[in-house]
């Protein structure tokens, strides 16, 4: 499963290039993390192999920004993700539980939310009016910690959920890295044993994660001197121009991206 032919060896490559990027600089790109892999391993499998190597991405993102992250706003948010979580575990033993359904759900609620971002500020301002209350933030919390716990467990498609959550609530881009990387930090950690314990993680799976340890540190590197070159304004559009990205990929079938890839690659 993990003998991987050269064009294999490419895409795991990109993915463990992409995941170091979207770690230490541009949130964005971590939603083509998934694909990539998917690509070249059954989604089931890429899943759990995948695992790991955000883990790894998120320590060094969460090490390098430690000063910038917000507690207050990490610890909202961080204990009912936890609970989706959970709720993901669970439903991951539904039969109906499949890949069409997690992908097509995630992606329409992440539109939805994007278009009211980009349309007169309407969610930054409800999350405004929603700080006014201790009521309206755990509202909040409650909607984008349970659907970002829920869609990282099924199919570690939590990124374009989180990104939303902290574009509205307006982070300087330092903040917003580093709250982002210590976020799934943890989520990440919690999921891991529940991974190998449903065999998503392996020692194989694990030996591959070493071989792309390589990739990751560049990409950590290549995300930390594009992010000092953004503005903060210039970063926001990045990542809203990645989420929504990530979110109509999620619309197209299986394999797609993996196809126009191998197509660019010749493989």
């Amino acid at each position: 499963m993990y003998e991987l032919s050269l064009g294999g060896w490419i895409m795991a490559g990109l993915c463990g290039i992409v995941v170091g990027m979207a770690k230490c600089g541009i949130p964005g790109l971590g939603s083509l993390a998934v694909p990539l892999l998917a690509g070249v391993l059954p989604a089931r499998t890429a899943t759990g192999a995948l695992l790991p190597l955000l883990v790894a991405g998120d320590a060094v993102g969460a090490l390098r920004f430690k000063r910038s992250c917000n507690g207050k706003l990490l610890l909202r948010l961080l204990p009912i993700s936890i609970l989706g979580i959970l709720l993901g575990y669970w439903l991951l033993g539904f039969p109906w539980m499949d890949d069409r359904v997690i992908r097509y759900a995630t992606a329409g609620i992440i539109l939805v939310l994007f278009l009211l971002n980009q349309w007169k500020s309407a969610l930054p301002l409800l999350v405004s009016k929603a700080q006014e209350s201790q009521a309206g933030l755990w509202g909040m919390a409650l909607f984008f910690g349970l659907l970002a716990g829920v869609t990282t467990t099924l199919a570690n498609a939590a990124g374009p959920v989180a990104l939303i959550y902290l574009l509205a609530m307006g982070l300087p881009k330092e903040e917003f890295i580093a709250t982002n990387a210590w976020f799934f930090l943890v989520l990440n950690w919690i999921k891991v044993p529940l991974m190998v314990k449903r065999n998503m993680i392996t020692r194989e799976s694990l030996l591959l994660n070493l071989k792309l340890l390589p990739a990751l540190l560049l990409g950590t590197l290549l995300g930390l001197l594009l992010s000092k070159r953004l503005s903060n304004q210039a970063f926001r559009r990045s990542v809203e121009i990645l989420t929504a990205l990530a979110a109509l990929l999620l619309f197209l079938p299986p394999g797609t991206l993996t196809k126009l890839m191998r197509c660019l690659l010749g493989t």
